[in-house]
């Protein structure tokens, strides 16, 4: 069993940066893939970001890409995503998710194919 944690959620000014933070409670977080979905009030969980195994490739949901930028530190048991030129539509509960995998670069994009959740950390974005 994985145990996710987020952190770094908050209130900013539109145009501005958050980063958040995952922290993975198991010492074989390499042997996971990674990603990052978000929810807004009204809507369904939507894919954000995904890193591979290995951390060598990524993939960006459209709304994002260019903005965010999604990275894990192995020995940390962390992965984490940076979030600049942040706009009001980006205001949503942002969860991390994890998933076994023994595919070196695999990517994960769809909700389903995630093993561990964390439980969402708010991200307000003020015009």
């Amino acid at each position: 069993q994985v145990q996710l944690v987020e952190s770094g959620g908050g209130l900013v000014q539109a145009g501005g940066s958050l980063r958040l933070s995952c922290a993975a409670s198991r010492r074989a977080f390499s042997y996971y893939a990674m990603g990052w979905f978000r929810q807004a009030p009204g809507k369904e969980r939507e894919f954000v970001a995904a890193i591979s195994w290995s951390g060598t490739r990524t993939d960006y949901a459209q709304a994002v890409k260019g903005r965010f930028a999604i990275s894990r530190d192995n020995a940390k048991n962390t992965q984490y995503l940076q979030m600049n030129s942040l706009t009001p539509e980006d205001t949503a509960v942002y969860y991390c998710a994890a998933a076994t995998t023994t595919q070196l670069s695999r990517l994960l994009l769809a909700a389903h194919e995630y093993d561990y959740w964390g439980q969402g950390t708010q991200v307000t974005v003020s015009s």
